[in-house]
């Protein structure tokens, strides 16, 4: 379903956790493991289909001014003082959306969907999410048991020995010793 690198993805990190049934048992014993799981799940995801991954977890009832950090490369978001998770999907949405992208929203929340959709945003619920995160994770398996006949790049099968050292020297910033014989005289 997803293939392009400059879509992005919005997920309502709750609503994933309350609706996914491994996440759901796992937050009756730690709320904390069932954000961990869902964050390494999704960084997964964004590796393997190379989109932009949004976490945005509902903060609005603890006082403070919210938070946005990096975790495995996702964007984990935590709501501001009064900002439900909805209300910030909605936020980060409109500013995606202005970019020309296509702005997946995955939540499971039918008003949440109406109104992304108003907006422009392509929408998906939580258990389609899972099923995209489990087909990756096949792919992935996949990928990794299959050994590749090609070389990774192309252009490996075309450069010569001798070529690739001289490349090798110009990275590592060292000079051949024909050009240091011309710098001298």
């Amino acid at each position: 379903m997803f293939n392009r690198r400059n879509d992005v993805l919005l997920v309502d990190g709750y609503n994933m956790i309350g609706a996914w049934p491994e996440l759901n048992r796992l937050k009756d014993h730690s709320l904390e493991d069932a954000r961990d799981q869902l964050l390494d799940m999704l960084a997964d995801f964004q590796g393997f289909s190379g989109m932009k991954v949004f976490v945005v977890f509902d903060a609005h009832q603890m006082p403070g001014a919210g938070a946005t950090y990096r975790q495995h490369k996702l964007t984990v978001v935590y709501t501001r003082e009064k900002e439900t998770a909805d209300e910030c999907i909605e936020r980060i949405c409109s500013e995606w959306i202005s970019r020309r992208r296509n702005v997946y929203v995955a939540t499971s929340d039918m008003t949440e969907q109406h109104v992304i959709f108003g907006k422009g945003a392509l929408r998906m619920s939580a258990r389609e999410l899972l099923i995209e995160i489990k087909e990756n994770h096949k792919a992935i398996k996949h990928t990794i048991a299959t050994p590749s006949v090609k070389k990774r790049h192309s252009i490996d099968a075309r450069i010569n020995d001798e070529v690739w050292q001289k490349l090798e020297k110009l990275r590592r910033g060292e000079q051949d010793k024909k050009q240091k014989d011309s710098k001298k005289t």
